[in-house]
């Protein structure tokens, strides 16, 4: 058995369909002092592609030569993966897809009135925009998502009118929209939830959230339990602030605690993680969910005296993420960690040099105020 998190969640289970749509070459990029070449953006859709995520949003053309040409590379890869492109209610925006051949975009407009206030555009002059700007775009046979942006902080009854009328000039699908990572995971339910009642269950919903208050993975399964078709996010959690919603974790969550099956392939994510943080220059917590170094290290004796029986002290198997289990020794180790790395370094020790040893790596491991190393190890053994 792959998971080992108990009969808790049973009842809470419930069945949905969920694809991903990542956006880590355009949203993620915007991770402060981020700058991917269009190489770079090449190799990572087509790791993208290799981990299975069903929609890659290969970036923003018009924002430098730079993006137009990460498009340009991508739509000729032929990956299995749709390619999705990224345009504002702007005709320069759409003419730059149509040009590049983006068969698929969303289509982004701010609709709180936050957001208007700060543009100076009031709401009917933006409605008229988004009209405009969908109808071009399907004129001209691309497929469209309607982006609302900040739509989890505007004005329900605008929300509900910008969303039917986006539908009604051609847009195919629709994406809630939680901007500035507000939504709590209940709201996230409650507002896919009426998109879906406001648009019909024949338009796919998509839900887009950042994780400033920490509840990014929380509430994009709370929307695909209200019935989101699609989640968007990144690898890594990486965007601007506290970032997006990290996908790897979403199908992490779904599988293990819901029972919900998704295309990602969970045992390549952490070798394209550490890929994707040589490109970018960040380092994550080695605590991370998934692709953390620590989550299968123990230092902790209590825990070390355990390390042969996975189930007990893990909530899923390391090979499901194709993770190495490993014994780490210092200040909190115990003489069960010094007998596990013993044997693996291939030496053998009376119980009473088990006993001094753990004394004097307990006592290195306090000093240094760090781990022990091997070579640390075999050298305090004698060896």
């Amino acid at each position: 058995m792959t998971f080992w998190t108990g009969e808790l969640n049973d009842p809470h289970r419930f069945e949905a369909e969920v694809g991903f749509y990542d956006t880590t070459l355009r949203d993620g990029e915007q991770t402060v002092g981020v700058v991917l070449s269009p190489e770079d953006k090449l190799e990572l859709a087509r790791g993208l592609d290799d981990l299975g995520v069903e929609r890659i949003e290969a970036g923003f053309p018009r924002v430098s030569a730079d993006d137009w040409r990460a498009v340009e590379l991508i739509l000729a890869a032929d990956l299995r993966a749709e390619i999705w492109g990224f345009s504002r209610a702007v005709d320069a925006d759409v003419k730059a897809l149509v040009e590049l051949g983006v068969q698929a975009s969303v289509i982004e407009s701010p609709i709180s009135d936050l957001k208007l206030a700060a543009l100076g555009v009031d709401r009917e002059a933006m409605l008229e925009r988004i009209v405009y700007a969908i109808s071009f775009a399907v004129e001209q046979g691309v497929r469209v998502a309607f982006f609302g942006v900040d739509g989890t902080r505007a004005d329900s009854s605008y929300f509900e009118t910008v969303y039917k009328t986006a539908i009604e000039a051609g847009a195919n699908e629709a994406v809630v929209v939680d901007t500035i990572g507000i939504a709590s995971p209940e709201a996230a339910a409650d507002l896919v939830g009426r998109a879906h009642e406001w648009l019909g269950p024949d338009v796919p919903i998509h839900f887009h959230g950042h994780n400033d208050f920490g509840l990014a993975t929380a509430a994009a399964v709370a929307a695909v339990r209200a019935g989101a078709r699609w989640v968007q996010g990144t690898i890594n959690g990486m965007g601007e602030r506290a970032g997006n919603a990290n996908l790897p974790e979403i199908a992490l969550a779904l599988r293990g605690l819901y029972g919900i099956e998704t295309n990602l392939r969970l045992e390549r994510v952490r070798a394209f993680s550490e890929r994707l943080r040589d490109l970018s220059g960040y380092d994550l917590e080695p605590y991370k969910p998934l692709v953390g170094e620590n989550l299968f290290t123990r230092e902790s004796g209590a825990v070390a005296s355990q390390f042969h029986d996975p189930p007990a002290i893990e909530p899923y198997s390391s090979d499901l993420v194709a993770a190495e289990r490993r014994i780490v020794l210092g200040k909190k180790s115990g003489i069960d960690s010094i007998r596990i790395k013993a044997e693996e370094l291939g030496l053998e020790l009376s119980d009473d040099a088990e006993r001094d040893l753990l004394a004097r790596v307990k006592e290195l491991g306090a000093t240094k105020r760090g781990l022990v190393t091997d070579d640390e190890f075999r050298k305090l053994a004698g060896a």
